[in-house]
């Protein structure tokens, strides 16, 4: 016999509504011992409120990931704006050096 006929026909024999509870108390007590872990399993809705959730924290990433990168490219540009004074600079006193050098071996 299963389980289940076995408890209908235990609850069915016991003598009085006292038997009956603690049948019923003892089938619980057994089933909760085989299965230590079901108040953990998950359900359905709690894989959609955690899928929801991860979306959100996703979306939130990426809104923080192009904050990041739009810094970055404007520090970028900075620098670069910041190479191209330095070799512009450079280039033109190195001209006036060699300009200079020039006038001074040809006078």
């Amino acid at each position: 016999m299963t389980k289940a006929v076995d408890l209908y026909a235990a609850l069915t024999e016991a003598p009085d509504e006292k038997a009956r509870a603690k049948i019923i108390a003892e089938a619980l007590e057994r089933f909760e011992e085989q299965y230590p872990h079901l108040p953990d399993v998950a359900t359905q809705g709690h894989l959609r409120e955690t899928e929801l959730r991860l979306q959100k924290e996703i979306e939130q990433v990426r809104a923080d990931l192009r904050t990041e990168i739009e810094q970055v490219r404007k520090e970028m540009e900075q620098m670069r704006a910041d190479v191209i004074k330095w070799v512009v600079g450079m280039v033109t006193s190195n001209t006036v050096v060699v300009v200079a050098a020039v006038a001074y071996l040809a006078g």
